[in-house]
């Protein structure tokens, strides 16, 4: 696996840039220079970027809007010391594929990372509950009827869009409909663009915020 790391703690980049190569991740580059980051990931073809949220200049949100349009299917991972809510769904929102706390057990990073790259979401476990309220508050007991943009959706979109918002990798969803990695693929973009989105991550929170899928946001 290949990291792109973005933090301007020098310290903490040089810290886990050697963690996770002992480990068996290559760090391809760690910056702490936020407005380096896309030009790194065309240079390095990074398998994952992970990024932190509070920097100099440009914010990580910033820098994960610039990810999302430059490099939608680049999997991007905040990792931060904020367990803030409002944090939390801006970075979702924008299109984060994970959400990590800086004090959390390096082997239990690594794992978080692998998922991530295999087509997870994962979310801290520490904030399962701040992830659990964003999920009420958009949701209810009962699916609701679709809503604009929604309704432009086929049905088999709308399938696809529930599928995502359980986490669901291309491969697993296309299990899941007996149809090729390449339909499913070909499926995503069209609701990304017909949701006006930048990511299947974004899509999904539309999903769940709405209560447009009767197991939102399960793994």
């Amino acid at each position: 696996m290949n990291v792109l790391l973005i933090d301007d703690h020098a310290l903490f980049r040089v810290g886990l840039e050697g963690l996770l190569e002992r480990r068996g991740i290559k760090v391809v580059a760690a910056v702490g220079e936020p407005g380096d980051g896309i030009e790194l990931a065309r240079a390095h073809a990074p398998d994952v970027v992970l990024l932190d949220l509070r920097m100099p200049e440009l914010s990580g949100t910033d820098l994960l809007k610039q990810f999302s349009r430059c490099f939608p299917d680049l999997p991007v991972v905040m990792l931060t010391t904020s367990s803030d809510e409002a944090d939390l769904a801006e970075c979702l929102k924008s299109g984060a594929r994970g959400y990590l706390l800086k004090d959390m057990e390096p082997d239990d990073l690594v794992v978080a990372l692998h998922d991530i790259v295999n087509g997870k979401t994962v979310v801290a476990p520490g904030l399962t509950g701040a992830l659990a309220n964003l999920v009420k508050q958009g949701n209810s007991s009962e699916r609701r009827e679709p809503e604009p943009p929604f309704n432009e959706l086929t049905p088999r979109e709308m399938e696809i869009l529930c599928h995502l918002s359980e986490g669901q990798s291309n491969k697993v969803i296309a299990r899941h409909l007996s149809i090729s990695d390449g339909t499913v693929k070909l499926h995503v973009k069209a609701i990304l663009r017909k949701l006006g989105v930048h990511s299947r991550v974004e899509a999904a929170v539309m999903a769940v915020e709405k209560g447009l899928c009767a197991r939102g946001g399960d793994s």
